[in-house]
């Protein structure tokens, strides 16, 4: 009885712990709050900028240090998983921002369904899409190399379908010198990243833990000077509360639209149910880590807070919900295993 009772508890517990922000999202709560009440300024906002360029630069490098090249070859031979999670990344998402331009200005502000837009553009997370993907039981060697690609084919297309369908939507778009400034503040430390991999990266795979930092940081860094400049130009007295339960409603719609279809997709296609595991992850989410330094280049000179709002928000429901999915497909494939033992168990010798 008191066992029943603690596994009881602790099934609670765990079910509490789904739907906890994780660390990093209270981070980056506590730095929207700190920009609103001391917002960066003069000549402090310029240094705070001109750090936070370097800090990005730093984050891109370590990510190009960390991926091995062995993986990229080892996954690339999966060719019509990695092509199925690109065209959902960069081909379904888009399409559906678009759809979601119909919904009048009065409901859902043009800022902030710009700030949906753009992070229907992005590449998919990189760690939590493997983690999911490893904690479900899914092809990990494939959600490595897919999520991986979809951050090296962001750098590209994602300033390049920001011009395309900003300026079909009228929205104004961007200047096309973007795509250079992408190249040169964050493919570059990528590359450099990638020709000393063989050197340098078993020793930053290693220190992990010490050089988080590094990329939580920066990527709290420009959350700050973002969330500073658009708090100067008024943002929180531009949004109610009704128009960010807007967005909020908005992105679980796109999650659970692309969570279905990735989910239901990849069965009809044949896939085997690793396959559909990584399929399903690292189709459906969008990287925060990616974004907001993107967001930063991207709309270089404009408020990006109203931006990278819609995206800080998707960051926490996706965490949550694929969470949930996580644990669903592991314990399907604890009963599918179990039952196969009581099958072996029953069988005749």
């Amino acid at each position: 009885m008191k066992e029943r009772t603690m596994a009881s508890s602790f099934r609670r517990e765990t079910a509490m712990r789904r739907f906890l922000p994780d660390t990093f999202t209270i981070l980056l709560a506590c730095t929207v709050i700190l920009a609103s009440l001391f917002p960066a300024s003069g000549s402090f906002a310029d240094y705070f900028g001109i750090a936070t360029h370097i800090a990005i630069a730093a984050l891109f490098f370590l990510h190009g240090a960390r991926l091995s090249r062995d993986v990229v070859i080892a996954g690339l031979l999966h060719w019509r998983l990695h092509l199925i999670i690109l065209l959902t990344t960069f081909g379904i998402f888009p399409l559906l921002g678009l759809g979601l331009g119909f919904i009048p200005d009065a409901i859902l502000p043009r800022p902030l369904y710009l700030g949906i837009l753009f992070l229907c553009v992005l590449p998919s997370t990189v760690q939590s899409s493997i983690a999911f993907t490893s904690m479900a039981g899914g092809n990990v060697p494939a959600a490595i190399c897919s999520a991986s690609a979809s951050n090296i084919f962001g750098m590209f297309l994602t300033p390049l379908l920001v011009g395309l369908l900003f300026s079909v939507g009228g929205h104004g778009g961007f200047a096309f010198d973007a795509l250079q400034q992408i190249l040169l503040q964050l493919l570059a430390p990528f590359i450099v990243g990638q020709i000393l991999q063989p050197w340098i990266g078993d020793w930053i795979r290693a220190k992990k833990k010490i050089l988080m930092p590094v990329d939580r940081g920066s990527i709290l860094m420009v959350v700050y000077l973002a969330f500073s400049t658009a708090i100067v130009e008024g943002l929180w007295h531009t949004f109610s509360i009704a128009d960010i339960a807007v967005v909020v409603v908005a992105d679980v719609v796109l999650l659970a639209f692309v969570l279905v279809l990735t989910m239901f997709g990849s069965r009809w296609l044949g896939f085997d149910k690793s396959d559909e595991i990584t399929i399903t992850f690292c189709g459906s989410k969008k990287s925060l880590a990616s974004g907001v330094p993107m967001a930063n280049v991207i709309f270089a000179g404009q408020s990006i807070g109203a931006i990278v709002l819609p995206l800080m928000l998707f960051h926490q429901i996706q965490l949550m919900v694929c969470a949930v999915i996580a644990q669903k497909y592991a314990a399907a494939a604890a009963r599918r295993v179990t039952e196969q033992q009581m099958k072996d168990a029953a069988s005749p010798a």
